[in-house]
């Protein structure tokens, strides 16, 4: 049998989150490293949207939504028990509207938006992490888990547009949690640069 055939692009916090939990589970795949303004057709055939990433597994079946990777890849295989710290509604919040106030704050003119109200939206939801993180070690409970593994991805993310600004801001719990993330052996095996995969 061969490995499942991964499709993604190393800045992209969802597919991030996916090779985080691939990782994690010790699932082996065929990393195919994409350039998002040249997609190839064999991941566009897999999964006409066209966003990363795209798993393609052995019998053909195709996962194109990055909570879906995590949540297979963990069903398999789950040796630091993830899935105990599975919080959908916060992950969904994250996904919704943290998301769109990301999107907003990066890419202003994207979408004729005022970045710094969205930059304040985004800030009150971390705030409420913030409160999270004081109640318990991390985001799903005593230990790191799926729920962490899922949003840190975008905070990073929010924290790169400005990082001295968010490093002014009254999180320090959210900023802890954050630089241990990225500073983590996980983190950077997930994160190593590839070359464009491209087919024969």
């Amino acid at each position: 049998m061969t490995d499942p055939i991964l499709y993604s692009f190393r800045r992209c916090p969802y597919a991030i989150r996916a090779r985080l939990a691939l990782a994690v589970s010790g699932t082996a795949v065929e990393h195919r490293e994409v350039r998002l303004r040249d997609k190839p057709a064999e991941m566009l055939a897999a999964s006409p949207k066209g966003t990363v990433p795209v798993l393609v597994l052995p019998d053909g079946r195709v996962i194109d939504e990055s909570i879906d990777i995590m949540r297979w890849a963990l069903a398999r295989s789950d040796p630091e028990g993830w899935l105990a710290g599975d919080d959908a509604e916060l992950i969904a919040a994250n996904d919704g509207p943290f998301k769109a106030h990301l999107d907003r704050y990066k890419y202003p003119e994207r979408f004729a938006a005022d970045e710094v109200d969205h930059r304040a939206a985004g800030l009150a939801m971390l705030q409420g992490l913030e409160k999270l993180l004081g109640e318990r070690a991390y985001l799903g409970g005593e230990r790191f888990g799926l729920t962490d593994a899922a949003i840190l991805p975008f905070v990073r993310q929010f924290a790169a547009v400005d990082r001295e600004w968010f490093a002014a801001q009254d999180v320090a719990r959210v900023q802890g949690w954050l630089a241990a993330f990225v500073g983590s052996g996980l983190f950077d095996g997930v994160m190593v640069v590839r070359e464009v995969w491209r087919s024969e």
